[in-house]
């Protein structure tokens, strides 16, 4: 539907989003790791950290050769590991564009413990919706779909620049594209197209980033901020009056 591109809200409370970065290069090392790697290495990867729901509720066992972590540590290793580029891109880019200032707004640590609490909900959803599917669940779609909630209850009016329709480049409010978008995930869950999407994911994500920030952010830190940020490409420069020519 959109993909965003820039927002224009000033940090207020850190000085840089050190753990927004350390998670996207995180991300982008899992994914070089798996795409690099032998294809036996990359099936053990995915079958060993990515969350499968037979396993967790015990409609299937994994081969004890597949296991690389504890069952239970798969709520949130699948959550770093992605199918292709593309997969890893359009997460990256809404963790970049929203993830500082929901960590901003929540401080390094708590936005780290809020990230990972975003993605295990987001495998639970996923995992209560098919428990008995066999198919690993990766991507960080579950906890960047909670940064995204957390970021529209903090700052909805922002003006965000989007491409809309992947090649129509507008800056908006944030809450237009990102209403259209929460909307489009309870009801793509709700129509249970299936598919190569876990919305079951994406919705557990969203409900868990939009109850947490409400008791996770930093004192002080407002929601529905009444402040409007329009980004520097849009705004208007105040002409410089100029005295008008005169007739001989």
């Amino acid at each position: 539907m959109f993909i965003p591109l820039h927002d224009a809200v000033e940090l207020k409370h850190i000085r840089a989003q050190y753990v927004t970065i350390g998670l996207i290069a995180a991300n982008v090392l899992a994914w070089a790791f798996t795409t690099l790697a032998e294809p036996e290495t990359a099936e053990i990867a995915s079958l060993g950290l990515g969350f499968i729901p037979a396993v967790i509720f015990h409609y299937a066992v994994l081969d004890p050769s597949l296991i690389v972590v504890p069952t239970d540590a798969t709520f949130i290793t699948y959550a770093f590991l992605h199918v292709d580029f593309w997969h890893l891109a359009s997460n990256m880019i809404f963790l970049w564009v929203f993830g500082d200032n929901v960590e901003d707004a929540l401080g390094h640590m708590r936005f780290l413990i809020f990230y990972l609490l975003c993605a295990a909900a987001g495998a639970l959803v996923h995992g209560l919706i098919g428990p008995s599917a066999e198919g690993p669940l990766l991507g960080a779609s579950g906890a960047v779909s909670g940064v995204v909630a957390a970021y529209f209850l903090l700052h909805p009016r922002v003006r965000v620049w989007v491409l809309v329709l992947f090649r129509i480049p507008l800056p908006l409010p944030a809450f237009i594209p990102l209403t259209l978008w929460i909307i489009q995930q309870f009801v793509m869950l709700w129509l249970d197209f299936g598919g190569m999407v876990s919305w079951g994911a994406h919705v557990g994500g969203i409900l868990t980033g939009a109850l947490l920030v409400l008791v996770m952010r930093r004192p002080g830190v407002p929601l529905f901020d009444r402040e409007i940020v329009t980004p520097k490409a849009v705004r208007h420069k105040t002409a410089t009056p100029q005295a008008a020519p005169l007739r001989e």
